[in-house]
């Protein structure tokens, strides 16, 4: 089965939420796991929001995997968790796998995809993978935060020169910050995700 490739990455990505499950694999049921993941992948496809799936297996631990979901915000992600479909597909999981950890990102955690304990997986299934190296995360986030602060410090804080530099760096603040986080930044991983894969 294909994995789920995300049509769309949330518009202006800012309240994307990316969740990963950590499960142990029951001796010999491998091949059951994989099916039964693929099936909640096609069930939550189903549910407004959702961005895209698939599955990772850890390099390091043979029967351990992680499913990774993303959703357009917390209110898609919580209908779906919350869902009696889902709670079915979970039942028909029982001794398949046990999950042990649950990790929900959001905000300025998701900018660059699932988090860190997901650099030791391999990517075997599925549109997730480890984040990108640090250096790409960093002219990503200056591709953004110089042209940002150039705009607010010519625009903005040139007219309030009569205010001490404290307020002005805290009024630079108050406008750069969100600004990043809901706009910016979700727009250029958007549009540089390929370089950031």
């Amino acid at each position: 089965m294909a994995a789920d490739t995300p049509t769309d990455r949330g518009g202006d990505g800012s309240t994307q939420v990316t969740t990963s499950v950590a499960r142990r694999i029951q001796s010999g049921r491998e091949h059951d796991f994989v099916a039964w993941t693929d099936a909640g992948i096609a069930l939550a496809r189903t549910f407004p929001g959702f961005l895209g799936g698939g599955w990772l297996r850890n390099s390091r631990i043979d029967d351990e995997y992680y499913v990774v979901y993303r959703f357009a915000d917390e209110q898609a992600m919580d209908d779906w968790v919350r869902s009696p479909v889902r709670k079915a597909w979970l039942s028909r999981g029982e001794g398949v796998a046990v999950e042990y950890a649950t990790h929900r990102l959001s905000g300025i955690e998701g900018w660059f995809e699932p988090q860190q304990h997901l650099t030791n997986a391999v990517r075997v299934h599925g549109d997730a993978g480890a984040p990108p190296p640090r250096w790409k995360q960093a002219i990503t986030i200056w591709l953004g935060f110089f042209p940002l602060s150039l705009a607010v410090n010519l625009l903005l804080i040139s007219h309030l020169h009569a205010l001490p530099v404290a307020v002005t760096t805290l009024i630079a603040t108050l406008v750069n910050t969100p600004l990043m986080v809901y706009v910016v930044l979700p727009w250029l991983t958007a549009r540089l995700h390929r370089w950031l894969d």
